[in-house]
């Protein structure tokens, strides 16, 4: 009987003392904003201090923040001044219905591009098809003041075009190293969406390497065909092309130049070490003095040499007259498959050029009707 007894008053004072615990956890939690009894009840694997995954999605919010906030700085915005075309009505004395004559009007100015600092910030690196058109070009940098293009260099090998003004302050963006890219990872684009929202930012990670694509310039009348591309599913529009595509870092990786207007989320960007040897280039001469093989092409992938029983390389749609190509005897329809010992599968011509001047030999091998020929060209100047 007393033992009965003890265990009843021991039981009851263990309840009480639960009881009391869980009342002053409750007191502490509101009025200390301490939890005790969470730590109680909480399990082993919920006691560490910070979650390692809540660390990282922190840090690469803040590396965002940033990098867009300091490269914002030396992005600019391209605009173009055209006429405006608008249509005067007039009232015909022989007809009820008034008739429209075409008047000219004040000039328009209009956001077409974008294009970023480089250098110690005295050149304007930008897409060539951005600043294609006839007009008269404008830079809008962050503080919206407005500087006249005063001279335009482009070059006729890559989509690329560097522009002088004057009176513009601000840093280069820092190049990176876009042989080292790798699939998945993580970029940032910056621009003017749509001709409009200046200096928006998205994010992605890289989709893909060495595609091919054409690129058409903001009215859809000069279309290129572009090799070895970065593919990337950060939101780039139309008013994009030009601006800078930015690695973890905030170093400029690729410029973007073109969007898929058949899907969603599938964007290219220019490799940055293309631009780089164009840079390169353009500070030893003061232009662009690119040798010129002088053909058109389209590249045929593994699968289509497959399915076609022809060899991979390019495949000649156009030869422009006295060039490198219509001297060696080049014809459309035939296939390069090597350029200077170099086959034509992984890389593409331009990639080739890039590496050669002026009046160098090189040796092109092709394919006709089922035969493979070799034949030495020299290379000439191709003017921008």
């Amino acid at each position: 009987m007393r033992a009965s007894l003890k265990s009843t008053i021991l039981g009851g004072s263990v309840a009480v003392g639960v009881i009391g615990i869980f009342l002053l956890g409750a007191v502490a939690d509101r009025q200390l904003q301490l939890a005790p009894v969470n730590w109680l009840v909480r399990s082993p694997s919920q006691t560490t201090k910070t979650s390692p995954t809540a660390t990282v999605l922190n840090t690469d919010e803040k590396s965002t923040v940033e990098i867009a906030e300091q490269a914002s700085a030396s992005v600019v915005t391209i605009a173009i001044e055209r006429p405006q075309r608008t249509r005067r009505v007039l009232l015909s004395p022989f007809s009820r219905n008034p008739s429209a004559s075409p008047s000219d009007t004040p000039n328009e100015k209009i956001d077409i591009g974008t294009g970023f600092l480089v250098n110690q910030g005295d050149l304007i690196i930008t897409n060539k098809h951005v600043v294609d058109s006839e007009g008269e070009y404008y830079i809008i940098d962050r503080q919206d003041n407005e500087h006249k293009v005063l001279n335009i260099y482009r070059d006729p090998v890559n989509d690329l075009a560097i522009l002088k003004i004057d009176g513009l302050q601000g840093t280069g963006l820092e190049m990176g190293d876009s042989d080292q890219l790798r699939v998945g990872q993580q970029v940032i684009a910056i621009g003017t969406a749509l001709g409009e929202f200046r200096h928006t930012v998205t994010t992605g990670v890289v989709s893909g390497l060495g595609r091919g694509i054409e690129a058409a310039d903001p009215f859809g009348i000069n279309v290129e065909s572009l090799e070895n591309v970065i593919q990337t599913d950060a939101a780039i529009n139309p008013g994009n092309s030009g601006g800078p595509l930015l690695d973890s870092n905030g170093r400029v990786i690729g410029v973007n130049v073109a969007v898929s207007s058949s899907g969603q989320n599938i964007s290219f960007a220019i490799p940055i070490n293309v631009v780089r040897a164009s840079i390169d280039n353009f500070n030893q001469t003061g232009q662009f003095e690119r040798p010129m093989l002088g053909v058109r092409y389209r590249p045929i992938s593994e699968q289509a040499a497959i399915a076609n029983d022809v060899p991979q390389g390019a495949y000649i749609v156009e030869v422009v007259e006295n060039t490198a190509a219509s001297e060696g005897g080049i014809e459309v329809g035939d296939i390069l498959t090597e350029l200077d010992g170099q086959p034509l599968k992984d890389i593409g011509i331009p990639a080739v050029l890039n590496k050669k001047k002026v009046g160098d030999k090189v040796k092109v091998k092709y394919w006709r009707n089922g035969q493979e020929s070799e034949v030495e060209v020299t290379l000439r100047l191709q003017q921008s």
